[in-house]
């Protein structure tokens, strides 16, 4: 069987503050949703420009570290998987699907908004299940495929 890859990389600006939130056995998860400004010619030779959202998920360690560094506003480089799940509606029974980027690693690419202190580096996910990368997490010359 062919090799298959999920890996989603993005550059984007924190919406509003990351909700920490405890699981019933205890581990900490982290949500927020990331824009993604984009910037293009369209046909009639005008600059356009369009944000896309992208739901983020962080877990463990990670979420914490999410919920005491990470405030609306924040730049932030992510690396993660896609992950789509799909649960039928309470009250109308119909299949609904929610699709978002789990997080493995993250850098915070700008100084921390509400301290003033440089926050900048990266948060690596401590899951065991998760496989560990390589690299510092910075972003080089060398990284940027244009």
């Amino acid at each position: 069987m062919p090799k298959s890859v999920n890996k989603v990389i993005l550059v984007g600006n924190v919406g509003k503050d990351p909700e920490v939130r405890y699981s019933q056995s205890g581990t900490p998860v982290a949500n927020f949703r990331l824009a993604r400004n984009e910037r293009f010619k369209d046909r009639n030779d005008e600059w356009q420009e369009r944000t896309e959202w992208h739901s983020i998920v962080a877990w463990k360690r990670q979420a914490e570290i999410v919920g005491e560094y990470v405030a609306k506003g924040s730049k932030l480089y992510v690396e993660g998987k896609i992950q789509t799940s799909s649960w039928e509606g309470r009250q109308s029974g119909e299949r609904k699907y929610r699709t978002e980027i789990v997080a493995r690693d993250l850098l915070l690419l700008g100084p921390r908004e509400n301290s003033g202190g440089d926050c900048q580096g990266p948060v690596r996910n401590q899951n065991e299940d998760q496989p560990s990368h390589a690299g510092s997490g910075e972003i080089v010359d060398e990284d940027i495929p244009f």
